[in-house]
């Protein structure tokens, strides 16, 4: 008889693999506690970037070693959103209690596709508790995704679905004699584009509606422009309004959006992808009213939310608009009243994936653990610290306020001549120093520096820590110093 043991992926000796296993998580921990004694990123060196280079190689690491190339050559070099001085992007900074389910979660290794099972009706309760924090109707339904540029391509599939019929799904919008078009912002998140080109549609039928002096979408000029196109004999179908833009972290004038979409039948969708979850904060919730009223919302709870990469989140209004974009019976997906085959509909019925991980574990720790108020206070402090940077800017003479602090995003820069190129100097000089990591954006004609306060270990400290290095490499700048030799922090 075969010993099947033998070929089994399970160690063969638990206790060393337990305290190896210990050794690992208590290395990730000690990274987490000691965050600010290092640097927010650090060049990669060529020798340690060769080492991803070498061919595959029939001989197997121990776990030991391997554990050891990923401390030596991997944790050192990564992007940095943990770190408290991290500013370039909106990315969140995770949490060890986030790193722990992630681990529960690997460890139970479920497929959330489908089937009658725990992880899926946690996953359901997930959507409950979103459907409560956006005053959503009980028809509405949603899905953990990977994150909101997918969960806006589902909202335009949605949408399309919910014009055109099922048909849609076989024929293709070439079956459709209506030429579709949608409206966003000038100022919305690429990932918008980039779901009408995923659904056929084509980007070309994207109208990019102009921005106030607040980079908020122009209601007066989106109305012109569906009007426009009503007459030209197009259908127009989709609004994707935004609650936090990616640039400077505006919000669109919601319920003005909201009375344009009903007047004119059209699918209001928010690209909430950060700025939704403001509604946990209650001073700043109020800046999202008309967001109940959408059609669907897309945001992500790895940004504001704090959860570990990656879990994004679509939420519609009706439910059944998702079963008849997604649902498709196969005989190996035969549902049953009993058995593990029961619990229909199973979350493959609401979007385009069939495996998927169990993202609602961590975000379920997340938000049971910390609590909703904890998650709004890190929020409004965030915001706190973003008009912190503000005050520091707007009183000192050397540095310019670029837009608007609508919410958390400041966009800044250092006043001197040929300002694009030394700014340009002082993002990178700030990187490479280690102290802070910001980015850039360009508005108007002008590059900024972009500090996104994301993290909520981010402190006053960090701010000056992020203001006086910019200052010192803005002087070395117009003192023709080098800032490629940039500073140690």
């Amino acid at each position: 008889m075969l010993n099947t043991s033998e070929n089994t992926l399970d160690p063969s000796d638990w206790p060393a693999f337990r305290l190896q296993g210990h050794q690992m998580l208590d290395d990730m921990l000690d990274y987490l506690e000691h965050l600010r004694e290092q640097p927010v990123w650090q060049p990669m060196p060529q020798d340690v970037r060769n080492t991803f280079r070498q061919a595959l190689d029939n001989t197997p690491l121990g776990l030991t070693e391997a554990h050891e190339v990923f401390m030596e050559t991997i944790l050192p070099y990564a992007a940095g959103n943990a770190h408290p001085g991290f500013m370039g992007w909106v990315h969140g900074g995770g949490t060890p209690v986030g790193m722990l389910a992630e681990m529960l979660a690997a460890g139970l290794n479920a497929n959330l596709g489908g089937r009658d099972q725990a992880p899926v009706e946690l996953e359901r309760q997930l959507m409950q508790w979103v459907r409560t924090l956006f005053d959503f109707p009980e028809t509405a339904g949603g899905l953990l995704v990977s994150g909101t540029s997918m969960a806006n391509l589902i909202g335009v599939l949605v949408a399309r679905t919910a014009l055109l019929g099922t048909n849609v799904r076989r024929t293709g919008i070439a079956g459709s004699k209506q030429k579709l078009v949608a409206y966003t912002s000038a100022s919305a998140h690429i990932s918008i584009a980039g779901a009408m080109d995923i659904a056929g549609i084509g980007s070309d039928a994207l109208r990019r509606i102009q921005a106030n002096e607040h980079y908020q979408m122009d209601t007066t000029a989106l109305a012109e422009t569906v009007a426009a196109d009503k007459k030209a004999g197009l259908t127009p179908f989709f609004i994707a309004a935004t609650a936090g833009s990616a640039d400077v972290g505006a919000i669109d004038p919601l319920a003005a959006i909201a009375e344009l979409a009903e007047r004119e039948k059209l699918w209001f969708h928010v690209d909430g992808a950060y700025g939704a979850l403001a509604i946990l904060a209650p001073d700043i919730a109020p800046r999202l009213q008309g967001i109940e009223r959408a059609d669907s919302i897309a945001f992500d709870f790895h940004k504001w939310g704090q959860v570990p990469y990656d879990a994004g989140f679509i939420l519609v209004r009706d439910s059944a608009h998702q079963l008849d974009t997604f649902a498709s019976p196969a005989a190996y997906l035969m549902r049953e009243t009993r058995g593990l085959a029961a619990g229909s509909p199973w979350p493959c019925d609401l979007g385009p994936e069939l495996s998927r991980s169990f993202r609602a574990l961590k975000t379920w720790f997340t938000i049971s653990v910390y609590g909703p108020e904890k998650l709004g206070q890190v929020i409004s402090n965030t915001c706190a610290l973003a008009q912190y940077l503000k005050r520091r800017i707007e009183c000192d003479p050397h540095l310019e306020l670029l837009a608007p602090v609508a919410l958390n995003i400041v966009c800044f820069r250092y006043r001197c001549r040929d300002a694009d190129r030394v700014n340009a100097d002082i993002v990178i000089a700030l990187q490479e120093s280690g102290i802070a990591a910001p980015s850039t954006t360009t508005l108007q004609g002008r590059l900024a520096i972009r500090a996104a306060i994301v993290n909520h270990r981010t402190t006053e400290r960090d701010i000056d820590a992020l203001v006086d290095a910019t200052l010192n490499f803005g002087e070395m700048a117009e003192s023709n110093k080098p800032m490629s030799q940039a500073q140690e922090i």
